[in-house]
Formats: C-alpha cells, structure tokens, sequence
C-alpha cells in the first residue's frame, strides 16, 4: 500500500515532527505548600498552547518553502513539454502518488494537444485512451477535482476501467482540472496510487494551489507554441511546396524554420529555353515581419528572374534597388543561379552568400564566388557574375549560413566541417540528391536540427546533373 507521506523531494519535508515540548515539571526546592488542583496540572508530556502554535507556523513555513521551490522550477521551464513533465513531477511528491499523467486539451479547440505519463509508457497510455471519455479517471471538462479512492471497491466502475486500472497496476486516481479565468480550460492532470489511497486534506490544499500556478505558466507556454505553429505554417507555404522537374537535372531541398520563424528561403524556377533558376537567401531578424519580407523578396526575385534570369547581376541588382527602396531598414543576403543543364553550365552571382558546394566523384570544392556586400548595404554593385562547369554526376549545394551558424563554431571551421561532410557522401548516395542533402545535414550537425542550440533557420538545395 502507498505511504501516507510521499518522500522528501525538492525540499518536501511531508513528516514534519512535532517538538518534544512539555510543561517544566515543579522543583521540589519549592517546599511545602498547598497541593495544586490536579485539574490545573498538565498531563505528562502534553505540548502547551505555545508549542502547538510554533508547531502549526512551522509546517505553514514548510509548506510555503515547498511551493517556493516547485513554482520556481515550473517558472525555469520554457517550453510545452519540460513544463508538463514538471508539473507531474511535482504534483507526484505533492499528492503521494508514484505516476501520473496530464491531458493537454483545450477547451477553444485550437491546440496542441498531446498527453503525457510520468511512470507510464506510450502503450500504457495507449490503454487508458481506450476507456469511454465519460469513464476515464479524470475529465478535461471538469472544474473541479475528481477522486476515486479505491477502485476495486468502487461500485458503477466503467467495466473497461477496471480491467485496464487491473492491467497497469493502479488502484485509486486523484485528478485535478487546468483551468483559471485568465486561461480558460486546458486539460487535466491525474496521479495513480498503486494501492487505494487518497491525498490527505493538507496534501490537496498544497496540490491545489501549485496546479493554479502551473496552469497560468502553461497557458503562456500554449500560446508561444501556437504562435510558432502559426509562424511555421506560414513560412512552409511561403516556400515551394514541390520542386520541378527540368530534363537533365534532378533537385532536392531541406528546409528548417528556426522557433522563432526566420526568413531563411530557397526556390527552382523553370526559365524560358529548358533553363532553370536556382536561389537561396537570408532576410535578416526573425518573427512575423521577417517571414513576411522573406515571402515579398523571394516573390520579386521570381518576376526578376523569368525577366532577365540568364543574367544573374542584373537579376540582384533589380532586387538590391527594390530592397534599399521599399525597405531601407532591412539587409538580406541571396544567391542566384542560372543553370542551363544541357550544358551542365551554372552561372551565378551572390550578395554577401556563401559560395555553393560542388559535389563530384573527382572533386568537392567551393565555388570561386566574387565578394560582394548584403542586399540593401550595397552602395554600387561590384562584384560580377562567375560561371561554374559542372561535370556529369556532380551535384552543386546550395546553402543558407544557418547550417554554418548551426554548429556552434567559428565559420572557418564550420566551412571546414561542411566541406569534410561534404566529401564523405558515400558513392552509392551520390545519384540521389535528396541523400546527399541528407548526409550533409547529418554530418555537420550529429545531434540534429531540433537538438541543435541555435535559432538560426537551416536551408540546403541540391542540384545534381546528369
């Protein structure tokens, strides 16, 4: 059976003794005299009012340290999936129970939704999702605690309830709503005891109060997450949803969006005469109004292209005008490339981009670029277009400097690093550019990009010809 006291966590003192305090006993240098009313005499070892008092202000002090410490370690949290854990964590030694789980769900329906176990694997919670939504031990809709002390005995149990409390071991639930009139209704958190039981008075109090708190930090958490969706979702449908297919080349993008939205962009445009124009860029900043100038600049490039596409300065210089005129306060950087792949022959011209990566059985090389500023810092355009052959088989990547800024170290060294990645692309993997692209983001950044600490957009285009 589960201990009435959980153990002592985070400075959880649940046991808090009571002071062996009792009434002095009489001297007996104090001679003889009347004998006192043995009505007015404590009792042996009885606290004095004055002990009881210190006693009740000491577990009040205790009980504020505890909630102290767990709310600043909720408030350390920064996102969605450390916070619910947290929470489950706390609430565990708060209540006495060994596992746990929350349902995030919304009452605006608008998400996320996602449930999380504390001691519970996915296929157990698998099995609790089976129970009938008016059984399960807790009710996101509820506004208030749901108990169920003992479950074995407990009459008008759900039969599929008690044949899955039976299979993952539990005897008794206690569940708390996440909900405020700030928040709205979020979801519910419930704590499983192996054995019946049920938190004492003090317990739910102290659980109560902690799971208010909590609720206030995760609905800022959700609506972060929902900005970042919202934020991503845009930015995805600002870019090429799918590559196109020209005769002689085969293509395959990679596209990140940092957590705050970047303006990181890549595009394949069909040209006029089989030609095909290839672009990456950077607009600098992040959030919603450097995703919008991202789409507006991508955009133009694109009218500029089909324009006069076979010639790459003239293709930057229209953007560079359009850029220091409608938006003076912004930078950005842009590759763009002109490829003819009958002849497999690439020219291009860059604005403070770094050189493309050629990719070949014989030879992986950076491309000899011309240096030139960003877009919109440029006072005249000085750097001209090169041209670069490419070979049968050879792949030209094409790369945002996120992927550099990504690893975490100096950019000679992240240059090095790229280009190592780049040279040990198995043979076999070489046909495919997609595979390419792949073994080059695995090998710069091992730990991958959502484990990377870095809110820099990553953006790889790859060009193989045939």
């Amino acid at each position: 059976m589960n201990a009435p006291h959980p153990p002592k966590v985070a400075g959880i003192d649940p046991a808090v003794p009571t002071p062996a305090q009792t009434v002095a006993p009489m001297s007996p240098a104090a001679g003889p005299g009347p004998s006192p009313d043995p009505s007015l005499v404590p009792a042996p070892n009885t606290p004095a009012p004055g002990a009881l008092l210190q006693d009740r202000l000491a577990g009040w002090v205790s009980d504020l340290t505890t909630l102290h410490e767990l709310t600043e370690r909720l408030s350390r949290t920064n996102a969605l999936d450390p916070a619910l854990h947290e929470l489950l964590r706390a609430g565990s030694a708060l209540v006495g129970a060994r596992r746990g789980l929350v349902v995030l769900e919304a009452g605006d329906g608008l998400g996320p939704r996602t449930t999380l176990g504390l001691g519970l694997g996915r296929a157990d919670l698998g099995h609790i999702e089976t129970v009938p939504r008016r059984a399960l031990p807790y009710d996101t809709g509820a506004a208030c605690e749901v108990l169920h002390p003992d479950l074995r005995a407990e009459d008008g149990l759900d039969p599929r309830h008690r044949e899955v409390a039976a299979r993952l071991g539990y005897a008794a639930s206690y569940a708390l709503p996440l909900t405020s009139d700030s928040a709205g209704r979020l979801g519910s958190a419930v704590w499983l005891y192996d054995e019946p039981a049920e938190p004492n008075e003090r317990q739910r109090h102290l659980a109560g109060l902690y799971v208010r708190h909590a609720t206030e930090h995760l609905a800022r958490l959700v609506e972060v997450e929902r900005t970042r969706a919202c934020v991503a979702t845009i930015t995805e449908e600002l870019l090429p949803t799918r590559l196109p297919r020209v005769p002689g080349v085969q293509l395959a993008a990679r596209h990140r969006t940092g957590p705050r939205g970047g303006g990181d962009w890549y595009d394949a445009l069909p040209l006029p005469d089989a030609a095909l124009g290839l672009s990456v860029g950077s607009v600098t900043g992040s959030g919603p109004s450097a995703v919008a100038a991202m789409g507006r600049l991508r955009a133009s490039l694109r009218a500029y292209a089909v324009m006069e596409g076979e010639d790459p300065v003239a293709v930057l210089s229209d953007l560079e005008l359009l850029l220091r005129l409608t938006e003076p306060a912004r930078s950005a950087t842009a590759l763009f490339a002109y490829c003819e792949p009958a002849l497999r022959k690439v020219t291009l011209a860059g604005a403070g981009h770094s050189p493309p990566l050629l990719i070949g059985e014989r030879r992986t090389e950076f491309a000899e670029t011309s240096v030139s500023a960003p877009l919109g810092m440029l006072a005249c355009w000085e750097a001209p277009s090169v041209e670069v052959q490419a070979e049968a088989g050879e792949t030209v990547l094409l790369y945002t400097d996120g992927l550099l800024h990504r690893t975490g170290e100096a950019m000679d060294r992240a240059f090095a690093r790229l280009h190592t990645a780049a040279a040990s692309v198995p043979r076999p993997l070489r046909r495919d550019p997609a595979a390419v692209a792949d073994h080059v983001l695995r090998t710069v950044l091992p730990d991958g990009l959502d484990a990377a600490d870095s809110e820099e957009d990553v953006v790889l285009l790859a060009a193989r010809f045939d």
